[in-house]
């Protein structure tokens, strides 16, 4: 047989795609509802109504399989596209801040987050692919929004980018994870027009109700 030959049988057969994000899909809720110590293989199969031996064939162990899950079920906050006009980029962001206090709302994201910020101790791998998959790309979107508002004026060109980033990571790390509660979005909303406002970003005034909030 070549590699074109289609519908191969028997123990080549290629992957189910279908099983595959059932199973990815159900390693994350449990990681979510359960944690990483209380979600085995076993109950990982069980909810995503597979056999055991259909996950232990596609990963070897826990740890790979939350690994693969979490890369995969990332949950994308909008990226800020490049502009060309000065003065743009203020409105862009005040449009997309009610985005982003939804996504970091999203009970299932701050859980996700909580359980994995824990892991680092006895699970550093997880701890790893969730900085590789989550934490550093929205980092690497951050920091090009930074240099392209310094470069409109719209930021301090003295300011130091990286701590800058440092900041707000642990502002919003802070504010979501260690205070007790659920925020609102527009709760969210706010708090991140004021971090973005006191990391001295220059942003627009009144474009709203959501602007109008005394901040």
């Amino acid at each position: 047989m070549t590699a074109e030959t289609p519908h191969r049988r028997g123990p080549g057969r290629p992957r189910d795609p279908h099983a595959d994000a059932a199973i990815l899909r159900a390693a994350v809720d449990l990681l979510i509802e359960r944690g990483i110590d209380q979600t085995s293989m076993e109950s990982i199969a069980k909810r995503a109504g597979v056999a055991k031996v259909t996950v232990y064939k596609r990963w070897k162990s826990k740890e790979d399989l939350l690994a693969d899950a979490i890369e995969k079920v990332r949950e994308d906050i909008p990226s800020v596209e490049p502009v060309r006009e000065a003065g743009e980029l203020p409105e862009l962001l005040e449009t997309l801040l009610p985005q982003w206090g939804e996504a970091l709302a999203d009970p299932r994201y701050r859980a996700l987050s909580a359980r994995l910020l824990g892991a680092g101790p006895s699970h550093p791998a997880l701890l790893e692919a969730y900085w590789r998959h989550h934490v550093l790309p929205r980092r690497e979107r951050s920091r090009a929004l930074l240099r392209q508002a310094q470069a409109e004026g719209v930021l301090t060109p003295t300011a130091d980018i990286d701590i800058l980033l440092d900041m707000m990571a642990g502002a919003i790390i802070h504010r979501l994870l260690l205070e007790p509660g659920k925020p609102h979005p527009q709760q969210i909303t706010r708090y991140l027009r004021r971090l973005l406002r006191q990391a001295g970003l220059t942003l627009p005034a009144n474009l709203g109700p959501l602007s109008r909030d005394g901040d």
